[in-house]
């Protein structure tokens, strides 16, 4: 049997992972694959003896088992807070603030740029920021003055709509994955990072590391560009790490690995339930308040798995399709 990281073989660099995945699944439970968009693996179907369906990558939602409702209300982060909140699921407060006057009619009074001033001040003038239905970390970062928050929201503009404010909270970041409220997998989270070569200085290397960023079509890191300590020269293999977003795609790493306890499984269950998700993946802070304290900061209803790739662990990939498949009808 050929493994997940054969099928990627041969693939361009932008083929998409769920398309290299489905094909894989298809081998091992004897389904046909067809790449319908002349080999870039966005548009597919799969097929057996009995019927056939189409499938979507890229911006397309991957798990065709979790209702179109569902889906769309975890990709607002709003929404998710206040449906989880009314289930009496901890989660992180916050509120959103609309970038750009039109549609201004059609939304209540209170969200607008003037509101998310007097929000962020209200805060103490520090907030972890992220465009309301974004993915991937892309412009979630933390903002620590005024000026700073001025300059993001006008950046952000750019791409997005909406943005949320949050308080700052710090913990130990897991990601919990659920199938029908049952735990696939855990895995720890650990914030991107450079790696020194002893000759070029940590400003260079975040430049670096954000070219990588801007060329996967996500916001770079935003250092205090006035910071003398951006001119260190890193030892040769030291790393430093870069806080805030911990997402593979903008350079996270994460480890599989055991729950880290029998309350955080219970809270990412109780949060995939609210949602009325088949498949998800719940990211949480633990260790928030107490050790034991467990706090959900999002809802995935459209996870990433190459993690499973880079960890060899194809067995779980297929039992991921698997339960597509069979919900779908095709096994």
């Amino acid at each position: 049997m050929r493994s997940a990281k054969e099928f990627r073989q041969g693939k361009p660099g932008s083929y998409p992972d769920q398309s290299i995945y489905a094909e894989f699944a298809c081998a091992e439970f004897a389904l046909a694959f067809r790449d319908l968009d002349n080999g870039s693996g966005l548009v597919f179907s799969v097929a057996s003896k009995a019927k056939a369906l189409h499938f979507g990558a890229g911006r397309c939602a991957w798990y065709p088992q979790n209702s179109a409702t569902a889906a769309t209300l975890a990709s607002d982060k709003y929404f998710t807070a206040k449906i989880l909140a009314e289930a009496g699921v901890s989660t992180i407060s916050g509120e959103y603030f609309f970038l750009h006057e039109r549609y201004r009619a059609h939304r209540p009074v209170g969200h607008e740029r003037d509101d998310a001033m007097k929000y962020f001040r209200r805060l103490g003038a520090s907030a972890f920021v992220k465009p309301l239905t974004g993915s991937r970390g892309d412009f979630a970062q933390a903002v620590h003055d005024e000026v700073a928050l001025m300059r993001y929201l006008d950046e952000v503009a750019k791409y997005y709509d909406a943005v949320l404010l949050q308080p700052i909270v710090e913990g130990v970041e897991y990601r919990i994955f659920l199938l029908d409220g049952d735990t696939l997998y855990c895995a720890r989270k650990h914030p991107p990072f450079v790696r020194g070569d002893g000759v070029r200085s940590l400003r260079e290397l975040l430049t670096e590391h954000n070219d990588a960023l801007r060329a996967r079509g996500l916001s770079p890191v935003s250092p205090a560009d006035q910071d003398p300590a951006l001119d260190a020269v890193l030892a040769k293999g030291e790393r430093r790490n870069i806080p805030g977003r911990m997402n593979l795609s903008a350079g996270g790493t994460m480890v599989l690995g055991a729950p880290p306890s029998e309350a955080a499984i219970a809270l990412a269950k109780a949060a995939t339930g609210a949602l009325g998700l088949r498949v998800a993946a719940v990211d949480l802070f633990v260790g928030v308040r107490d050790p034991d304290a467990a706090t959900v900061i999002e809802v995935n209803s459209n996870p990433s798995i190459r993690l499973l790739e880079n960890s060899d662990r194809d067995d779980l990939i297929l039992k991921i399709w698997h339960h597509t498949f069979s919900t779908m009808g095709l096994l």
